[in-house]
């Protein structure tokens, strides 16, 4: 049994993996402001810290006595960045920093980061793989991937193990209907459950690399675990196939239009060889079956 720290606990991801190690019979803890997350997605038995990661001082207890820390906690939406430069990156740079540093001076054996394939940007050929120059186009991915360099930096000069995981589109039971750029699965739930005309950005033919949230949860379980990371490594977690946004509609049935199309990479998909490596890591959920667990629990 060990002890871990989920940063973000009460959000999306978050809320899936603290019952997961739970299950696993870790005891765990959960450091969270919920200003996206939820109280009610903390299960019984999970020891609070309510703070901010943008306050070390006010988030240093929550460290001491952890065997290691999945740091999840962030304002993960492009529009968002862009909008709120500073905010966010106080958020995601500087509260990632304090995450690295709480860490460090704790003790603690390992952090596992959560970033994000936005750190890619526009890239001339696919898969996406983790060779690549990072080239993001927006606050968000470049905050994401300034975290990832943080920790890669502790891993060198403090021996910190880190190890960073880049998420392409993840859903699943309890995703986020907030803010522009919300994903597209999201939009849809919504409105089909009203009955409207679902709504496609540009032609429909970009495609994302969805990925289901318990995949993403085994991939952070197996990312502590893994001896053959630890050293700041960057390791893709995604679905390794992609689906058009047309293909998406086409699953939810009826009527369709269409509006202007958006700045954003056309298309997106996950070479995922290097988790299949150091993880022992792959997807085990086919996209279809994803969607419906999501449309159930939606209803």
């Amino acid at each position: 049994m060990k002890t871990y720290l989920v940063t973000g606990g009460a959000g999306f991801i978050g809320s899936h993996l603290v019952p997961a190690l739970l299950t696993a019979g870790h005891r765990v803890r959960v450091l969270d402001d919920f200003s996206t997350g939820k109280r009610e997605h903390i299960p019984k038995g999970v020891q609070l810290f309510e703070a901010d990661i943008r306050k070390l001082d006010a988030i240093r207890s929550a460290f001491e006595g952890v065997d290691g820390v999945f740091h999840m906690g962030a304002l993960p939406r492009v529009q968002l960045s862009i909008d709120n430069p500073v905010e966010t990156h106080d958020v995601n740079v500087t509260g990632t920093l304090n995450v690295l540093l709480a860490a460090r001076d704790a003790k603690v054996k390992r952090v596992v980061y959560s970033a994000s394939s936005a750190a890619y940007g526009d890239q001339a050929t696919l898969p996406l793989h983790e060779e690549m120059k990072p080239n993001p186009k927006n606050p968000y991915g470049l905050q994401k991937y300034v975290g990832e360099e943080y920790a890669k930096i502790f891993s060198i000069c403090y021996g910190l193990e880190t190890v960073s995981l880049r998420y392409f589109n993840i859903y699943g039971p309890r995703l986020s209907f907030q803010g522009a750029y919300v994903s597209v699965i999201a939009v849809f739930l919504q409105q089909n459950k009203k009955g409207e005309t679902l709504t496609i950005v540009g032609d429909g033919t970009q495609t994302r690399d969805f990925t289901f949230v318990e995949d993403v949860v085994r991939a952070n379980m197996a990312a502590m675990e893994s001896v053959k990371v630890g050293k700041g490594e960057v390791v893709n977690v995604g679905a390794g196939v992609n689906q058009s946004v047309n293909f998406i509609a086409e699953q939810f049935g009826g009527p369709t239009t269409h509006t202007s199309p958006r700045i954003e990479p056309h298309d997106t998909l996950a070479d995922i060889r290097k988790a299949k490596v150091l993880l022992d890591w792959e997807p085990r959920t086919k996209f279809e079956e994803g969607l419906k667990r999501t449309r159930e629990w939606f209803k």
